[in-house]
């Protein structure tokens, strides 16, 4: 475990998804009746910054998730509220930073700092207008989900169940400018497709911030093989989630082992430069006394720990745990 907890520590961890702000921002959030601080080690949920620091975290991914009740006319109303919540915690701790590009992060990493990198969890928050997309750019946000699962007017979400439609023409043109200005393309929600439409227009790596393999659990918001093999031949990175329906179909199964055996199959469908973390924690609960892959973020070191018995080599390790995101990140966000 000593070796394990070396290396963890010595790394860059990246995770790639949380919904942490909602349970800060009032009105919403996986644990909206739980009273917590960002800066204390709290009994519930699954992130704060001591905890982050005990996992080892460099950057974690903050979403800026869009409840479905705040679709389409206030969106963008709730996703500022949900910015003013995150430049808040900034605020309020030198420990905690923003980043924008892969520099920070590193920057972060040789300080002993958390970084959070901003990402919009449903397009409905840019309301149909590049301008409003250029803004959210400007005020420090880094990459979409597309959709989350219902459809919107730049493609079909995953929920979409009798939806065959692919991306739209607004959303080609979302696409094209995200590209430009240097923002990630996130595909975790999207209908397959939809799916197929971004791949066919993306001309730079996109990203599923947070899915696991289809090929291990059915759960329609984990990837196909073809669908790993094809964004991966974009240089892009799958982050594997830890909610336990994407983990396995037997609630039972689920387990750190069964997680790790995504890792494998993403390996060896895309190579080991294309899967990295998407944790999604804060954004799932499990009930007391059934099956889990981490009660928090603060148990991440038992991953290292897990990955080096099953022989993956420590460069390998470093790119899952955050090497990979940070590559994406150098060639997209600079």
């Amino acid at each position: 475990m000593a070796d394990a907890l070396n290396l963890h520590k010595e790394s860059i961890v990246i995770d790639g998804h949380c919904d942490t702000l909602l349970s800060f921002a009032g009105r919403g959030g996986y644990f909206p009746s739980q009273k917590r601080d960002f800066f204390e080690w709290n009994e519930t949920g699954h992130i704060d910054l001591p905890r982050l620091k005990e996992g080892g975290v460099t950057c974690q991914v903050m979403a800026l998730y869009i409840e479905p009740q705040y679709k389409p006319t206030r969106s963008a109303r709730r996703c500022l509220e949900l910015l003013d919540v995150f430049y808040g915690l900034v605020d309020q701790s030198e420990d905690f930073v923003l980043a924008t590009c892969a520099d920070d992060i590193r920057k972060a990493k040789a300080a002993d700092k958390v970084c959070g990198l901003l990402s919009i969890e449903g397009g409905e928050a840019i309301e149909g207008s590049l301008h409003v997309l250029r803004t959210f750019y400007r005020l420090g946000v880094r990459a979409i989900g597309l959709t989350w699962n219902q459809r919107n007017d730049i493609a079909d979400g995953v929920g979409e169940k009798h939806g065959r439609s692919s991306i739209t023409d607004f959303g080609i043109s979302v696409v094209k400018e995200m590209e430009r200005l240097g923002m990630l393309v996130d595909v975790s929600h999207l209908s397959e497709s939809s799916f197929w439409g971004v791949n066919e227009v993306a001309e730079r790596p996109y990203i599923a911030s947070h899915s696991n393999a289809r090929a291990l659990a059915s759960h329609p918001r984990n990837l196909t093989d073809a669908q790993i093999e094809a964004l991966a031949e974009k240089g892009g990175v799958i982050g594997v989630v830890y909610c336990p329906a994407f983990v396995d179909d037997d609630e039972n199964n689920v387990s750190l082992s069964r997680l790790c055996d995504h890792i494998d199959h993403i390996k060896e469908i895309a190579g080991i430069d294309h899967v990295g973390l998407g944790s999604d924690f804060d954004g799932f609960g499990t009930p007391p006394g059934k099956p889990q892959v981490f009660e928090d973020v603060s148990q991440l070191p038992l991953l290292t720990e897990e990955l080096l018995k099953r022989g993956y080599k420590e460069d390998e390790i470093r790119k899952v745990l955050g090497g990979n995101w940070l590559r994406v990140y150098e060639e997209v966000l600079g």
